[in-house]
Parts: structure tokens; sequence; C-alpha cells
């Protein structure tokens, strides 16, 4: 029963709005996909560098942001995926609310909100949309160990492996791939960059290692 003085949405309505937050968070996660991609880009361009100069571990630092961004990428395509999934389930009960004309309870949103309510770029969002559909009898409330951020659960054991590949891709086979990633590099005739440029290198990976 609502409060006094509180007025009770329409279902109708209140769906609508939640596929609104929805979609408006895929938004974002396209957005925050860009821009991973767009520095990527420019990591991809200083791990190439550092191998002309023969900077191993540079490489090896530079190929790990690259693995840990490819991540984060895939982690954001899996959620919009599942967003998407919770706005069908929302048609659905557009659906019944027009022969029932109430909403029903779906154990699959739960199951979708339970991960939702994990990833960090969304958490927020995903946490008020949980409560309202909550008390709009769509689903059971959440306990607090599910709102637990998913940051922390990367498996390190394929850790160097996967930088490996990144590093025999992005540098052709130089580095990467079968056998150690710790060999030298032969001697590249290209010119030496500039000293700017060099400092440049040198702060960016600072900020990675601290």
């Amino acid at each position: 029963m609502p409060l006094f003085g509180e007025k009770k949405k329409d279902p109708k309505e209140q769906v609508r709005e939640w596929k609104h937050s929805l979609r408006s968070e895929q938004r974002k996660m396209d957005r925050q996909i860009n821009s991973i991609q767009r520095e990527e880009a420019k990591v991809k361009l200083s791990l190439k560098d550092a191998a002309k100069k023969n900077q191993i571990d540079v490489c090896k630092i530079l190929a790990k942001e690259v693995v840990q961004s490819r991540k984060a990428v895939n982690k954001l395509y899996a959620s919009k995926a599942q967003i998407n999934s919770v706005m069908m389930s929302m048609d659905q009960q557009l659906s019944m609310l027009r022969m029932s004309g109430a909403l029903a309870k779906s154990t699959d949103v739960m199951k979708t909100m339970n991960h939702l309510v994990r990833v960090p770029e969304i958490q927020a969002t995903m946490r008020d949309l949980s409560k309202e559909m909550t008390k709009a009898g769509i689903m059971e409330e959440l306990i607090e160990d599910t709102f637990e951020s998913m940051e922390d659960d990367d498996l390190e054991e394929d850790a160097d492996s996967e930088i490996e590949k990144i590093l025999f891709e992005v540098t052709k086979g130089q580095l990467g791939g079968v056998g150690d990633i710790g060999t030298t590099l032969p001697v590249d005739d290209t010119p030496e960059v500039d000293d700017q440029e060099d400092d440049e290198l040198r702060a960016r990976l600072a900020k990675l290692t601290n």
C-alpha cells in the first residue's frame, strides 16, 4: 500500500521508465567501450615504439594494459546483452499487464539483475531499478552480498599467455607467441624517437605501475 500522499505509479508507465533507464545505461556503456578502445589504440602505439627500442619490460607492462582493456570491453558487451534480456522481459510484462492487469514475478529478471547489480559501471542504477522492481512484485529482494563488485573476479592463471598473445599480435611476431617473452629483439634500424617522446612514455609507465 502506498504511503499517505504517495501516488502509486501506473504499472505500464513504470515499465516504460525502466526500459528508458536501461537504454540510457546501454548508451553510457557504448561510450565507455569507445573510450577504452581509443585508449587501447594509444597503448598499442606505445608498445610498438618500446619494441623498437628493445624495452622488453616496458612491452610486457603495456601488453598487460591491453589485456585488461579487452577484458573490460568484453564485460561491458556481456552486460549490454543482459540488459537486452531484461528489456525483452519488460516487453513480456507489458503483454501480461494487458491480459491480467498486473505485473508478474519473473525469475529470469531476478537472475539477470542479480548479475547486473555487481557490474561496477552500472551498479548504482541497477540497484535502484532492482528495488523498484521488488516493490512492483516482479522480483524478490536481492541480498546485500549480491551487491559486491565483480572487479576482483578475474583469474590470473592465464595472464602470462594472454600477454604473450598481445605481444605477438602487436609486434607482428617479434615478441610473444611460443617461448620466453623476455628475449631481446633484433636490432632495428628505425630512427630513435626524440627525448620528449621518450619522456612521455616514461611518464605513462609511471602511472601504469603506481
